[in-house]
């Protein structure tokens, strides 16, 4: 194979052998990117045969990174990030100081010292954000409120990596004790620059983004040109991402994020996802691939118990933190487990932190080792963990006395008020989310005085409900318990708000049962999901695209 041209060669070999062992994955009833990662093992500078370039593919895996993380922003808004803080900001902090000091611990166990102990717990704390989109998008979770809550989580810890790996080589000396300590004033100093960085990024993409990136957009979308608008979206994702790096010291990661969630306000946003995803799709596994050229295989057959210890810190013990915290701030037993789910793995800042903490001196070639296959492992079983907490939650579904364990009965906000009139309490609407959707819906029955309740995953949404004496309570309205606080049993109607197609159908059914006379109102999200839930039940269905042709025709014809 020749040498000469190291970029041609590393990306068609990276493509091919993952195509061939994706496909052999699959088969096995396998994470295709299992494939993937295996791929990058084989090609890699650790095991014989064909080496590629490790550092192309570690580049071309920045693109794909900047790609995905651009993609998601594309699907959530400021205002999504904004609604989940009081979970997402608090249980990103405890659980980084939680794993942490699992971590910690474990490496002092083996003899190491506490510098080297922090950076190895800190390492194994954050999860790749990357890792979770791909399992976001598989199993329909990224526009629920349990997916927004895990992003937010998410880019809480991205944020917070940003500010480590700032301040690590200003307190290195301090750590490994050398003599030149910096003094406390230049380290408090280099805090408040880096905050003021993030800070004035945001700000700049906040004003001057809302504006700029859709009038660019509309101004290529008028050329006709498809090639235009399509290198228009990557040169976006790409240029405003690696800007964001040089010029304010953000991610790549993040940089591309809040450029998506701004270009997210223009009306060609749909358009800009989808032309879009078969590069994000492309480098996301060069991504993968450039993962797998990380592992020196050796260490798996030299300490596998070690490699062991540091998988289960990252796949049960972070695990298991982040769902007590979870459930600690009162939200249900379906988010407690995909926020957990989300978690169990590690990825691209715990290979930035473990090589920067290699290179000042204080983290042991051994510990980089351990952090890199246990995130390999991680990512290769985090698919396989997601289906297990949907098994897990079915199985606590099935026993009643284990569901009571994790329901919230003195909870105030999974109940209605004591005082509440008696016209919420019969003959009237209960509402199944308060997005865009059921907000306009709720807004136009308060005009018309029609009581209605909404059930509301998102508990901040129910607080600031409350305060408008709206009539809410908190919880996953798939549960029975939820739907029997909303007094649906002596309720006229129920309409469905929430994009979550699986979920409608179940409430449908149990809504059925507690009520067999109720009329139901269902938001679909494309004429397949209209079909199923017409030929199954006897709801009213309605398309978003389908509404507005009809309001737009009904407004043709009052004019003409």
């Amino acid at each position: 194979m020749p040498h000469d041209f190291p970029l041609i060669t590393t990306i068609s070999s990276a493509l091919g052998l993952s195509l061939i062992l994706g496909f052999f994955a699959n088969r096995l009833k396998l994470p295709a990117l299992v494939g993937y990662i295996l791929a990058g093992i084989l090609i890699g500078p650790f095991t014989p045969g064909f080496v590629a370039n490790s550092k192309i593919a570690a580049e071309l895996a920045e693109i794909g990174i900047m790609l995905l993380m651009f993609g998601v922003g594309l699907h959530f808004s400021l205002d999504d990030l904004l609604k989940v803080k009081k979970i997402a900001v608090p249980g990103a902090l405890l659980q980084i100081i939680a794993a942490t000091l699992m971590g910690a611990f474990l490496a002092l166990s083996w003899g190491w010292d506490l510098s080297a102990a922090l950076i190895f717990g800190l390492s194994l704390s954050v999860a790749s954000t990357v890792v979770l989109l791909r399992a976001m998008e598989k199993t329909g979770l990224l526009q629920t409120i349990n997916g927004q809550i895990a992003v937010g989580w998410l880019i809480v810890e991205d944020l917070i990596m940003v500010l480590v790996l700032v301040l690590l080589p200003a307190i290195a000396n301090t750590l490994s004790g050398s003599a030149s300590v910096m003094p406390a004033e230049n380290l408090w100093i280099s805090l408040l620059i880096t905050t003021l960085k993030i800070a004035l990024f945001i700000a700049v993409m906040l004003i001057a983004g809302k504006k700029v990136f859709p009038a660019m957009l509309w101004h290529i979308a008028r050329t006709g040109s498809r090639e235009l608008f399509t290198l228009c979206v990557i040169a976006a994702a790409v240029s405003i991402a690696y800007g964001a790096s040089k010029l304010f010291g953000v991610s790549f990661a993040l940089g591309a994020f809040f450029a998506g969630m701004m270009m997210r306000e223009s009306e060609f946003s749909h358009r800009a996802a989808e032309e879009s995803l078969p590069f994000r799709e492309a480098f996301a596994v060069l991504f993968f691939v450039s993962v797998g050229m990380l592992l020196k295989p050796e260490i798996i057959i030299n300490s596998p118990l070690k490699v062991m210890m540091v998988v289960g810190i990252i796949v049960i013990g972070k695990s298991i933190a982040a769902a007590l915290l979870v459930h600690f701030f009162k939200y249900s037993l379906k988010t407690s487990l995909t926020v957990s789910a989300s978690l169990a793995q590690i990825g691209e800042f715990s290979f930035i932190l473990a090589g920067l903490g290699v290179s000042l001196g204080l983290l042991p070639e051994e510990g980089q080792s351990l952090i890199v296959a246990g995130a390999l492992i991680s990512i290769a079983l985090n698919p396989l963990v997601f289906k297990g907490v949907s098994y897990l939650e079915e199985y606590i579904e099935r026993h009643p006395k284990l569901k009571s364990k994790f329901i919230f009965f003195n909870d105030s906000l999974s109940q209605l008020e004591n005082e509440t009139h008696s016209r919420y309490l019969a003959k009237h609407i209960v509402l199944i989310g308060y997005g865009r959707v059921g907000s306009y819906i709720g807004e136009q029955l308060i005009k018309k005085n029609i009581a209605f309740v909404v059930a509301e995953q998102n508990r901040e949404f129910v607080s600031a409900l409350r305060k408008n004496n709206i009539k809410s309570i908190s919880g996953d309205a798939s549960d029975p318990v939820v739907l029997v606080q909303t007094h649906i049993k002596n309720a006229k109607m129920l309409v469905l708000a929430i994009p979550d197609t699986v979920k409608v159908r179940e409430i449908i059914k149990i809504a059925c049962k507690l009520n067999p006379k109720i009329k139901i109102l269902v938001r679909c999200h494309d004429q397949e999901e209209i079909e199923f839930i017409k030929k199954e039940t006897s709801c009213d269905a309605f398309l978003g695209e389908e509404e507005l042709a009809k309001s737009m025709s009904k407004k043709i014809f009052d004019l003409i």
